[in-house]
C-alpha cells in the first residue's frame, strides 16, 4: 500500500440511517419503527449505537421519517419511569433504563422523500460539514468484540479517503449486495477498491465481496452523492456514489475496503432475525444456559418427530 500523509481531521461524527418503511416486518412496524423491534431486551438501534459509542463517535446523527418519534424517547430521560424504579429500590432496572440516555449526543433530521441510502448520507452534510464521519446501518449488527468499525476508522485516519467494510459471501448471494472489485495491499484484512456495482446481475459481479453496513466516509461523498443519478430502484444509492471515488488518488479518494471476517448479526428480514436473536441469547450470561438447555430439548424433539409442549 502506497504511504500517504495521515490526516489530521478525526472522526468523530456518525451517522444512522433509520427512516425505512421496515415493510418486511409488516404489520409490527405499522406503528413501532423497524429499529425498535428487540433483540433480546434491547432495541436493534441501541445495539447501533453502542458500537459507535465503543468507537469513540459520541456525536450520533440519526436520519429519521415519519413515525419515528419512538426512537427520539428512547434515548431521552424517562424521568416518572426513574423515580418509580428508584422508589422500588430497582438499581440494576434503573441502571438499564439511564444507559440508553448516557450512550451519545444524539441528534435528528428527517428524511422527507425516500430517495434511497445515497439521498438519506446526504441529509447529514449540513451536521457534518467538512469532516470524514461513519455511517452504521441498522440491519447489520456487529459483534461489540469484532471491533470493525474501530479499524476502519485507523484505515481511514492513516490513509485519508473513504473505507467500506467488506465481507465474502456466497456468489451465489452476491447479487443481493454491493460488491466490490477489489485489488490486495501490504495488509492483509485491507483491500484497494477499484470499483464498486450495486447488486450485480448473477454471473456479472467483480468478486464475492458484499458491502455490509459500516462506512467511513469523506465529505467529498456529498458532491458525489448530489452528480449521481438515480439508479437501482429509481433510489439514489451510496454505492453509485463511491464508485466515483474509487477513482481519486485525493480530493475524496481513494477507497479502501476492510474485509470483516468476524461476527455479524443480519436483521434485515425475518427468518435472519429470529437468527439473531437465538444467537445473541444463546450467549447472554443471565439467559444462555437456560435457554441452550431448552434449545437443545427443543431441537432434538424436532428432530425426533416427538411433540413438544416446552
Amino acid at each position: 500500500m502506497p504511504s500517504r500523509t495521515p490526516r489530521l481531521r478525526a472522526v468523530t461524527k456518525a451517522v444512522i440511517p433509520a427512516a425505512g418503511l421496515g415493510t418486511r416486518f409488516l404489520p409490527a412496524t405499522k406503528a413501532t419503527p423497524k429499529e425498535m423491534l428487540p433483540i433480546v431486551d434491547k432495541p436493534a438501534i441501541q445495539y447501533v449505537v453502542e458500537e459507535a459509542r465503543a468507537a469513540n463517535l459520541t456525536d450520533v446523527l440519526m436520519i429519521t421519517g415519519r413515525n419515528k418519534r419512538a426512537l427520539e424517547d428512547h434515548f431521552d430521560r424517562n424521568y416518572e419511569l426513574e423515580e418509580t424504579l428508584i422508589r422500588k429500590g430497582d438499581d440494576a432496572r434503573l441502571a438499564r433504563v439511564r444507559e440508553s440516555s448516557e450512550l451519545a449526543s444524539p441528534h435528528y433530521v428527517r428524511q422527507r422523500d425516500p430517495k434511497g441510502l445515497g439521498h438519506a448520507v446526504l441529509c447529514a452534510e449540513p451536521h457534518v460539514g467538512d469532516q470524514p464521519f461513519a455511517v452504521l446501518l441498522g440491519d447489520d449488527l456487529i459483534d461489540p468484540r469484532d471491533p470493525l468499525l474501530s479499524r476502519m476508522i485507523e484505515v481511514q485516519e492513516r490513509f485519508g479517503g473513504s473505507v467500506i467494510a467488506l465481507m465474502e459471501v456466497d456468489p451465489a448471494q452476491i447479487h443481493l449486495y454491493g460488491c466490490a472489485a477489489i485489488e490486495a495491499t501490504a495488509d492483509e484484512d485491507v483491500v484497494r477498491v477499484t470499483g464498486l456495482v450495486e447488486k450485480p446481475e448473477p454471473g456479472e459481479a467483480p468478486s464475492a465481496y458484499a458491502i455490509i453496513g459500516r462506512y467511513v466516509l469523506d465529505p467529498a461523498v456529498f458532491e458525489a452523492i448530489k452528480k449521481t443519478p438515480p439508479g437501482r430502484g429509481g433510489e439514489i444509492q451510496l454505492t453509485d456514489a463511491l464508485q466515483e471515488l474509487t477513482h481519486r488518488e485525493n480530493d475524496g479518494g481513494p477507497v479502501h475496503g476492510v474485509v470483516f471476517t468476524g461476527r455479524r448479526y443480519d436483521t434485515g428480514d425475518r427468518g435472519d432475525y429470529l437468527r439473531a436473536i437465538v444467537r445473541l441469547a444463546c450467549e447472554r450470561d443471565d439467559l444462555g444456559p437456560d435457554f441452550r438447555a431448552w434449545l437443545r430439548d427443543f431441537t432434538t424433539a424436532e428432530l425426533n418427530g416427538s411433540p413438544s409442549d416446552m
